[in-house]
């Protein structure tokens, strides 16, 4: 398992469309992904939870991945939210 902390780099935040987007990156992976948010942990492939979570630019979030593809997974989510 890794787990990261990672600012939230997107001009609007996670808004409907970037969270879309970010559930489109998790979902290519088998491994299990989370953000969490203080108490709030949600699954990355799920738009609903992530929509919950209402997280704006500047933001520091923890990602954490566990499965196979655990360092690909995190390095794509890492890459989204820092350069979109």
């Amino acid at each position: 398992m890794i787990k990261k902390p990672v600012i939230i780099n997107l001009s609007t935040g996670l808004e409907a469309r970037p969270v879309a987007q970010l559930v489109q990156v998790a979902s290519r992976f088998n491994s299990e992904i989370f953000v969490e948010v203080g108490p709030k942990k949600v699954n990355a492939k799920s738009i609903m939870g992530m929509m919950t979570l209402g997280l704006d630019a500047g933001e520091q979030i923890t990602l954490s991945a566990n499965g196979e593809d655990e360092e690909d997974a995190m390095s794509s989510m890492e890459q989204y939210l820092s350069n979109h």
